[in-house]
């Protein structure tokens, strides 16, 4: 189940609330930095499969 606009709306509002206006950014950066690395690593995962695959044939 994914979460519509409204869900997201309410969710900001409520990240707005908790860490102030001034401290979103930084957040949003570490959030964005924190995907990419995520990302990059499970490329590499991805692709140590499709080699072992094959040399295993």
């Amino acid at each position: 189940m994914r979460p519509g606009i409204g869900s997201l709306i309410i969710i900001l509002i409520v990240a707005l609330l908790i860490f102030g206006p001034s401290k979103l950014p930084q957040l949003g950066k570490a959030l964005g930095s924190t995907l990419k690395e995520f990302k990059k690593a499970t490329q590499g995962l991805s692709s140590e499969d499709d080699t072992d695959k094959n040399e295993n044939k």
